[in-house]
């Protein structure tokens, strides 16, 4: 697949598509990521005890903090790291005149049909064979395609039914954009810069599934970098570099990625140039996150719609121009998805296999566990005060039942990258024997210098 000719070019550098031979998927990965899931509270079926809500989850204790670093590792790379790019966090509620100047009422829709043997609905540009319903197997049984907009319509005030209408937003990116100029006048920035944003989005779509891939509530981490229109093409070429090399540095193996470029049937009606960074899921290679180059159209549309002037007036060259933008969109909750399955390991250990999540330590929903060696007071009293010496520094957990070669292998299975154990030996030494998750090594530390070792080990 290519692009349209100028940003071919710009992309024969950039990392090539993995083929499939490379790797193949791994169907019954899912099941296990799933379960692992529950068991380890990562993520349960939202209201549960009522037989679930479709389409929704809940993060749990460890499940929460992995969403939390994916989305601070996003940000450090984004915001922290950089001068150019600045923060913001939008209303996730919206007025119409929005979303009809970003084409959100009028084309953010898909083609609905119903099968009239089973009653089974489908995304038309979904099936394999339009004449076939894939559930019953029927021919010839849909009905006429339906426009179905994937908004969530809701009213703002007091009155059912007195309100004026508003909607959830269905992605992050119209706020940035209509708080161009409010961003421009209040931190003085001048392109080429960005905003960034994290923020929950919701989309009422058809057909969700694949656990926490495709939801109707998710979270989103965009950014929109508003360069000169001459800097385009080269602004949306260092981005797609940019972010595909963000996920080799988190630990993504490179045989599980691939960055694709859209053909130009698939580009979006403003876009130049899109480029989706893949990620090979158990059920085939699926998108993570698309880098575009939208081009001026969005300030366009609310310049013309709001009657604002969204024009950045350049005092060197003395020239008025709508910026360009390159917009890198990645959704947190498949990041984090990704970040799991790729980290995904069995091991053999003493005859019994384990599951050992290898995650990278910025994205490790606790760097460090504690555990004393027994519950004997006269380990965990020491054990406790050495465990509020650490929390300053990283999050920890603590855990004290069970054999200490139990407690490792959940520590595993949830993949922190240390295990810190407090033993009979630590009250008089005061050292503690440190184990590394890959390699199951073993160092004994003294405790007075255990933060400063663990902070270099995961620098």
């Amino acid at each position: 697949m290519a692009f349209l000719p100028v940003a071919s070019a710009l992309m024969s550098d950039l990392p090539a598509p993995a083929s499939p031979a490379d790797s193949s998927p791994d169907h019954d990965l899912f099941d296990k990521i799933v379960n692992l899931s529950k068991r380890r509270g990562i993520a349960f079926q939202s209201a549960d005890i009522y037989g679930g809500f479709r389409s929704t989850y809940d993060y749990g204790p460890v499940g929460v903090l992995l969403l939390r670093n994916v989305k601070d590792a996003w940000w450090r790379s984004m915001v922290q790291m950089r001068h150019d790019v600045v923060g913001l966090d939008a209303a996730i509620l919206g007025p119409p005149q929005v979303w009809e100047a970003s084409g959100h009422l009028a084309n953010f829709t898909d083609p609905l049909v119903d099968c009239t043997n089973c009653q089974a609905r489908h995304r038309l540009d979904k099936l394999d064979d339009p004449n076939v319903c894939p559930t019953c197997g029927k021919t010839g049984t849909f009905t006429e395609p339906r426009d179905f907009n994937l908004m969530f319509k809701t009213q703002a005030g007091p009155v059912a039914g007195a309100g004026a209408d508003c909607y959830l937003r269905p992605e992050t990116a119209q706020g940035m954009f209509v708080n161009f100029m409010n961003v421009v006048n209040s931190s003085r920035k001048k392109p080429p810069f960005g905003i960034a944003q994290i923020g929950k989005s919701f989309r009422n779509e058809i057909t969700p599934g694949n656990f926490v891939f495709r939801t109707r509530e998710f979270e989103q981490m965009e950014m929109e970098f508003f360069v000169p229109p001459a800097e385009a093409d080269e602004w949306y070429r260092y981005w797609c570099q940019e972010r595909f090399q963000w996920y080799l540095d988190h630990g993504m193996p490179e045989n599980l990625l691939r960055l694709r470029p859209h053909a130009a049937d698939e580009l979006s009606h403003y876009s130049s140039g899109t480029s989706d960074v893949e990620f090979l899921f158990p059920w085939g290679w699926d998108e993570l996150e698309g880098i575009a180059n939208r081009g001026n159209y969005d300030l366009t549309q609310h310049q013309s719609h709001s009657g604002q002037s969204l024009e950045y007036y350049d005092q060197a060259a003395n020239e008025r121009y709508l910026p360009h933008v390159i917009e890198p969109a990645a959704g947190a909750t498949r990041t984090a998805f990704a970040f799991l399955i790729a980290a995904y390991n069995e091991v053999e250990v003493k005859g019994e296999t384990r599951t050992v999540l290898r995650l990278h330590h910025r994205i490790a929903p606790y760097k460090v566990a504690v555990l004393p060696l027994s519950k004997k007071p006269e380990l965990t009293g020491p054990c406790l005060e050495m465990l509020r010496a650490i929390q300053p520094h990283f999050m920890c957990d603590y855990d004290e039942t069970q054999s200490i070669g139990k407690r490792y292998a959940r520590q595993d299975e949830i993949g922190t990258p240390y295990c810190v154990t407090f033993d009979f030996d630590s009250v008089e030494d005061r050292a503690v024997t440190v184990r590394e998750r890959d390699t199951m090594e073993q160092e004994r530390i003294p405790i007075e210098g255990l933060v400063r070792y663990l902070q270099e080990k995961m620098q």
